[in-house]
């Protein structure tokens, strides 16, 4: 009875770099190790750093690039006009608006 052949594989055609890494990947992107990653996050979550994929966990490579570059602007200009605008401030609430313009009408005066 002939031996059967099993299948070869395909040959790869070209590279696929990728796009999402997971965290020990990211963790030595960063030189550090998981430990020192893990320790790290929140403070780095704090800064800015991307969040992970909620379904895959995954980090998006390039985000985590430019997350690194925009700590040096002076460095990458080119990144400098992507950083988030800063937030509002805060909007008065209704209450606090109301009572202004309470006082305003008594002539500054609190009630």
């Amino acid at each position: 009875m002939p031996r059967s052949i099993p299948p070869r594989p395909t040959d790869i055609r070209f590279k696929v770099d990728p796009g999402d890494i997971p965290p020990e990947k990211v963790a030595r992107r960063m030189h550090l190790s998981e430990a020192q990653f893990r320790d790290c996050l929140p403070r780095l979550l704090a800064r800015g750093f991307p969040m992970p994929d909620p379904d895959t966990g995954m980090y998006d490579l390039e985000a985590v690039d430019r997350w690194r570059h925009r700590r040096h602007a002076s460095l990458f200009p080119e990144l400098a006009a992507t950083l988030p605008p800063e937030p509002a401030p805060p909007a008065k609430s209704l209450g606090a608006k109301f009572r202004e313009e309470q006082e305003a009408r008594r002539g500054g005066r609190a009630a």
